[in-house]
């Protein structure tokens, strides 16, 4: 399960990264050599980075390559660590479960609201769902993060790059 999560989250941010330079090129190349360029892609570009950054923080929960200071807590061992890393955890894990619920309710009342996109009329609410969906990412990366403190494991894993 875990494994389809991973590769999951890399193809999003693969394949998400590469629409955003064709549409950037195409909008570049629009721009300057045929004096036109159609507004669409720029805001597909716009929300599809919105869903990089969202899913890409999930990504890097996994990783544990979010910025931390560790000066502190690294002068400490075995179980006392344990607790102050799961201090950590269960602190990040509240402020990701508060924007998984609040970023829900934000999708509901633009659902009810109608609003949508000026260049593409897309409702705004498809945007806006990156915002739970990067959160609730955080926070099943954070409990497999705190099970793992558990088990003694303190250092982030190794970098698996995009190739793997």
């Amino acid at each position: 399960m875990a494994k389809i999560f991973a590769n999951f989250e890399k193809g999003i941010l693969v394949s998400t990264l590469v629409l955003m330079v064709v549409l950037i090129f195409g909008q570049v190349v629009g721009r300057y050599i045929f004096q036109s360029a159609p507004s669409w892609t720029e805001e597909i570009a716009r929300y599809l980075h919105i869903f990089q950054v969202w899913v890409g923080a999930s990504y890097a929960v996994k990783l544990r390559e979010h910025i931390r200071v560790d000066a502190f807590i690294t002068l400490f061992h075995g179980l006392v660590r344990k607790i102050l890393e799961s201090i950590s955890v269960i602190l990040w894990f509240s402020l990701v479960l508060f924007l998984a619920i609040f970023g829900t309710a934000l999708v509901m009342d633009t659902i009810s609201y109608g609003q949508r996109s000026p260049a593409m009329q897309i409702p705004m609410w498809i945007p806006m769902v990156a915002v739970p969906i990067g959160s609730l990412g955080m926070a099943i990366r954070l409990v497999f993060q705190l099970i793992e403190i558990w088990k003694g494991n303190y250092e982030k894993p190794k970098s698996e790059g995009i190739a793997t």
